[in-house]
């Protein structure tokens, strides 16, 4: 019945299907562990009729222009520039930490100093990780560096991965930068959007297909298996292409240990306001559990009494009960991660594409490049 099994109906899973339902015209079975589509990009309406991201924000944001051209497919967008303010000694200041951050934080004569310095060392709109300024032999540079590690990052970053920076690989530590100029939005891409009508809405239309076919909430062990001799759907062995985007150690039942991932709480609260803060995120780096505060009011404007908001708590990964969001970066991890990939080439009609099957961190936009790269060269 089908020529393809893909397991996990987000961005990789989507785009996969999409791709070979529209361009091959050869029929799909998308398997689904959740009760909708989408992966941690589902959006949807809540009881304020505020469109609100289930698994916290998602902004999307590419220099990608063959990406942002093949999403646009399926979606109507609307221009967002995102901007995340944090608290540094109870004020609100704009991240990442930029000249107006450092004007609204320091006098104006040590201000001036530090941005000079900053322009000498640096190109200008240019970010510079944490870490890097860190190394600096300057030393105004080098007080500028403790003062951010400090008040903006260290702390944070024990919340969110529960390590020391150090520790982590510098892929996570180079998303914490200082800006060399003026610009206060979170990104600097060319395309910076939001989905008129949502997330869930261009999943939606990318496996509105003849050729799509949706399983949900099945784990897809109830109805795969994988054995030494092959892939097997529903007792039966399966010869075409499955393309698996869960976790990889669960695929082989955890053969050579779990890998583990940060997870987060999310809780979601009705405010009796019309706006709750200033910005989108607000990051609270210091003295409190939450991470940051999203009001999604700021990212899809409604006309409402109301406002939600969401606290994210991050914590430990536990296997069964949490989501896995992000894959923990270490030198043991990744070789752990390095021995399922040499496991997994035992079958050679089994492809593994995404953050979780790869163990990796992807942006939407890196993953939506993934799958296409994927399919062009080793489905097309």
């Amino acid at each position: 019945m089908f020529d393809y099994v893909i397991i996990g109906a987000g961005y990789a899973g989507s785009v996969m299907a999409e791709r070979i339902a529209t361009q091959l015209n050869k029929k799909v079975l998308i398997i689904e562990k959740r009760n909708h589509i989408g992966g941690n990009s589902y959006d949807f309406k809540d009881e304020n009729n505020i469109l609100i991201h289930k698994y916290g924000p998602h902004l999307f944001h590419t220099n990608n222009k063959k990406v942002f051209d093949y999403l646009s497919q399926f979606t109507s967008w609307d221009i967002y520039n995102h901007k995340v303010l944090a608290v540094i000694d109870g004020k609100e200041v704009s991240i990442p930490f930029n000249f107006n951050t450092i004007n609204d934080v320091f006098p104006e004569t040590l201000a001036k100093k530090l941005e000079e310095k900053l322009l000498n060392e640096f190109k200008y709109n240019s970010k510079v990780p944490i870490l890097e300024l860190k190394k600096s032999t300057d030393k105004d540079l080098q007080f500028l560096a403790d003062f951010v590690y400090e008040k903006i990052f260290v702390h944070y970053t024990a919340k969110q991965w529960g390590m020391k920076p150090e520790d982590m690989d510098s892929a996570v530590t180079a998303r914490v930068p200082i800006f060399v100029g003026r610009d206060d939005r979170y990104f600097n891409d060319k395309y910076q959007v939001v989905p008129k009508n949502g997330y869930t809405k261009i999943f939606e239309n990318m496996l509105n297909h003849k050729n799509i076919k949706l399983l949900l909430n099945t784990d897809f062990k109830e109805v795969c298996e994988l054995q030494e001799d092959g892939f097997y759907l529903l007792d039966n062995k399966f010869n075409g292409k499955i393309i698996y985007t869960g976790q990889i150690d669960e695929l082989f039942d955890y053969k050579f240990g779990d890998l583990p991932y940060r997870s987060v709480d999310m809780k979601f609260e009705t405010i009796e306001k019309e706006y709750y803060q200033e910005a989108a995120t607000v990051n609270y780096p210091n003295g409190y559990d939450f991470t940051r505060i999203t009001e999604f009011k700021h990212i899809h404007p409604i006309d409402s009494k109301k406002t939600t908001i969401l606290k994210e708590y991050p914590k430990e990964y536990i296997k069964g009960k949490d989501t896995p969001y992000y894959p923990i970066f270490t030198t043991e991890n990744q070789t752990k991660y390095n021995q399922y990939l040499e496991y997994s080439k035992r079958w050679n009609n089994l492809i593994l594409l995404g953050r979780l099957a790869e163990y990796k961190y992807y942006d939407m936009d890196d993953i939506v490049e993934r799958a296409l790269e994927v399919f062009e060269k080793e489905i097309k």
